[in-house]
């Protein structure tokens, strides 16, 4: 093969390969999300979140998880943190809340949301950000597993960071309604089916215990339903009489047959489309 047939194969070959990513510019916001195809950050200038003043009933997880993240932002060591529990209790909106939180306290501090499914992605996601002078939250919403999920094999690289270690300018929160990220009937059923019942879950859940806090959310007290729709109401300038309040409220959880936060500030929208306020 002559030399210049080999020369022009090695050229199409480099126009093949993919240009190498941009710098990200991580002044553009404090807020990102991770987007794959192609691996990119996307800025989010205007993050959706209630304030921390306002999640009412989660006192001390509010207080553990703020700790642990003002000693991230101010360069000491800290864990990564799973919040698992009930639905609708607030978890992801403290994560978000404390991230404005620590801004307001005048600390540097990027929040980066990763969706379930990139996963796989996050190697290249690390490497990214692994140079950068800024400290990063990564972040991911409802993370779970199935029983033929292998996504949970790439978050790994963020707990444990394989031979280069995890970034020290990286933390990972993620929020799941089951504690050890799979269904328990699942975890019981591989035990109890499996050649080695010890080994075939083990992996899986051994995961969660690869977070140094682990916060749990409880459903609410009726008290604390109402609290959480007391607050709103004085924080957007909605008055409404006692009386009124606790029959439309008790009137709208029933009718959803459960009581939570999320429920709360359902009922709270709809109160305030009525009296014609905005949030």
């Amino acid at each position: 093969m002559s030399e210049a047939l080999l020369t022009r194969i090695a050229e199409a070959l480099e126009r093949m390969e993919p240009a190498p990513a941009a710098t990200p510019d991580f002044s553009q916001a404090d807020a990102f999300v991770w987007h794959t195809e192609p691996n990119r950050f996307v800025a989010v200038p205007d993050v959706s979140r209630v304030g921390i003043d306002l999640l009412v009933g989660i006192n001390r997880s509010r207080d553990t998880l703020l700790e642990n993240t003002l000693q991230f932002a101010r360069g000491l060591p800290a864990n990564n943190a799973l919040l698992w529990g009930a639905r609708g209790m607030g978890k992801s909106s403290l994560v978000k809340a404390i991230h404005a939180e620590v801004l307001r306290q005048g600390h540097a501090l990027k929040i980066v949301e990763v969706q379930r499914e990139d996963l796989p992605s996050i190697g290249d996601l690390l490497t990214q950000i692994r140079a950068s002078d800024e400290r990063f939250l990564l972040f991911c919403d409802d993370l779970s597993f199935s029983h033929d999920d292998q996504h949970y094999k790439s978050l790994k690289a963020v707990l444990d960071g394989g031979i280069e270690g995890r970034p020290d300018n990286v933390v990972f929160y993620a929020t799941s309604n089951r504690r050890h990220l799979m269904p328990r009937d699942m975890i019981e059923n591989e035990r109890s089916s499996s050649i080695n019942p010890s080994e075939a879950v083990e992996e899986k859940v051994s995961l969660s215990d690869r977070f140094g806090l682990w916060l749990g959310f409880h459903p609410c007290s009726q008290d604390e339903y109402l609290d959480m729709i007391r607050g709103y109401c004085k924080e957007y300038g909605i008055k409404i009489d006692e009386e009124t309040l606790w029959a439309e409220a008790i009137e709208w959880q029933a009718t959803r047959g459960s009581r939570s936060g999320r429920v709360a500030w359902q009922y709270f929208t709809d109160l305030a489309g009525r009296r014609g306020v905005t949030l």
